[in-house]
């Protein structure tokens, strides 16, 4: 399959971080293309190499070790086809392993995880910037050094670690680290670098083409079909229903799930966010006792989850039965895809609700235009639709919403009704103080250990709430956003009236390790 019109060729080797590499060559203007490494078919990705001339090919990184069996097959002869390649981490092993198979320093030894101080020496790859740069890393094996023909052009730890290597001669370059996350203070310069400089890319991407391209391709994927959307509310789901309510007309039937997990006057604002957005929506709240009947039976993340898309799927089964509709669209983001080890070869971090519902056994075929973006870049389409003020600030919020907020006990109505209040306080207190729109998620759970305090001159046993804040650009990484002792006081004396919570929390572990959400 041909497609004459993509510049760079990122070969997926299992990176949880490989749709960001796409993101961010996106943000700097270049199309570029994913493909499978071609385990067990390699000859089929060098085919496609031929066919198609890309000007350069990204290497990912990936959880596997380039001695393993798993290890995925990369076709040798790329490298003689004269193109461009950097390699990033696992690519970067790859490059340096079949070039000289003693090259590798195996995990027990060379493992890196988090951030790290990087020494940059003279290469095109990091013109217009400084001799020494933070990054992110995050790795098993390392290479120990530099195959024959590779020149070392960056290192760490006082230059006992090599970060990075070329041979130009070859076109070939190679990174340790994770240029293309947030957390590697670069400033996307490094793919910039290689893509623009380097391979010699024109930037190609216009981001006015995107709502026409989302249009046009699911028109063509509907044909004469009838789709439902369910709207949530928030900015994915909405946002794709405005772009596509004008395109598709009758042949979108929208609707809104009251899943009694919501926020504290969800529904009323999800009636004005469509209504602003030119979205008809029909409302449904028949499933509350459902919802919390089935997920009440398990404390498992996991579980929960599962009991969670298993209810959601009876009844946008129920829907696309009463609508005779064909087809069913989702606004999954790639970062739902990442983490459910539906993107490529990337592992499974959690389940999506929205991810693997099984529409095929109902006769429903599933479109997902926006599987390819992250949240930044939906809430930059939002505002094309006028959406600022109900979307582009509103904070992310998850399908099972506070069903996986009450972490290691069974959910309840009671307790669902607690969680709603704190976290309404928890709100409503940091736009007071006008940290909200600072903060890209703020998450007030409930967890299920319940410990001794004072109420009323009484000891009692009570729950506990944690107050999580955090900052982020794509929700793949984050960091923590670290609140005032005078919010974290303000905070705590909301949420400690109610009679049955005796303890708060703060948490601002960053991810990795941790998620943004608890469950």
């Amino acid at each position: 399959m041909a497609d004459k019109n993509v510049q760079i060729l990122i070969i997926d080797l299992g990176s949880q971080y490989m749709e960001i590499i796409r993101r961010s060559l996106r943000y700097l203007g270049f199309h570029s293309i994913i493909l499978p490494s071609g385990v067990g078919h390699p000859n089929s990705l060098l085919q496609w190499i031929k066919a198609n001339n890309p000007k350069g090919i990204i290497l990912s990184g990936g959880n596997a070790s380039v001695y393993d069996a798993n290890m995925p097959k990369i076709p040798k002869e790329v490298l003689d086809l004269g193109v461009p390649i950097l390699g990033i981490c696992l690519g970067m092993q790859w490059l340096a392993y079949v070039n000289d198979k003693d090259s590798i320093q195996a995990v027990k030894e060379g493992k890196s995880y988090g951030p790290v101080e990087i020494s940059l020496d003279d290469s095109m790859l990091f013109k217009d910037l400084p001799k020494k740069i933070n990054a992110w890393s995050s790795h098993g094996d390392s290479v120990k050094k530099a195959p024959s023909g590779f020149k070392v052009v960056a290192t760490s730890k006082e230059g006992t670690v090599i970060e990075a290597m070329e041979c130009a001669e070859k076109k070939l370059w190679a990174v340790q680290f994770h240029p293309e996350v947030e957390e590697t203070q670069d400033e996307n310069i490094i793919l910039n670098n290689f893509v623009g400089n380097i391979c010699g890319c024109n930037q190609d991407y216009d981001k006015k083409d995107v709502i026409n391209e989302i249009r046009e391709n699911t028109k063509k994927i509907l044909g004469n079909g009838t789709t439902i959307i369910g709207v949530s509310g928030g900015v994915d789901s909405t946002t794709l229903a405005a772009i596509l309510a004008p395109a598709l007309g009758a042949k979108l039937k929208a609707f809104f799930i009251d899943t009694g997990g919501m926020r504290k006057d969800e529904v009323k604002r999800v009636k004005e966010i469509a209504k602003k957005a030119g979205i008809n929506l029909e409302i449904i709240s028949k499933y509350k006792n459902k919802f919390i009947e089935d997920i009440g039976k398990t404390i498992d993340a996991e579980e929960k989850r599962r009991a969670f898309r298993k209810v959601y799927g009876e009844v946008f089964k129920e829907i696309a039965k009463k609508y005779g509709a064909t087809h069913m669209l989702q606004g999954t983001l790639a970062t739902d895809l990442i983490e459910s080890g539906s993107a490529g070869n990337s592992a499974l971090i959690k389940t999506h609700h929205n991810v693997d519902l099984g529409l095929s056994q109902w006769g429903l075929t599933e479109i997902m235009p926006l599987s390819d973006y992250f949240k930044f870049e939906v809430r930059e389409l939002a505002r094309e639709f006028g959406l600022d003020e109900l979307l582009t600030n509103r904070q992310p919020f998850p399908g099972p919403g506070l069903y996986l907020r009450i972490v290691g006990t069974p959910v309840t109505e009671e307790l669902l009704e607690i969680v709603r209040e704190a976290d309404h306080e928890v709100t409503e207190i940091l736009k007071k103080h006008n940290v909200y729109n600072k903060i890209s998620q703020a998450i007030v759970a409930l967890l299920g250990v319940n410990t001794v305090g004072v109420k009323g001159d009484g000891r009692v046993y009570g729950h506990s709430l944690v107050v999580r804040t955090v900052e982020t650009t794509d929700f793949m990484t984050v960091k923590g956003f670290y609140l005032s002792k005078e919010i974290c006081e303000e905070i705590v004396s909301a949420l400690i009236k109610h009679s049955k919570i005796v303890r708060v929390f703060f948490d601002w572990t960053s991810k990795p390790p941790a998620t943004t959400e608890f469950e």
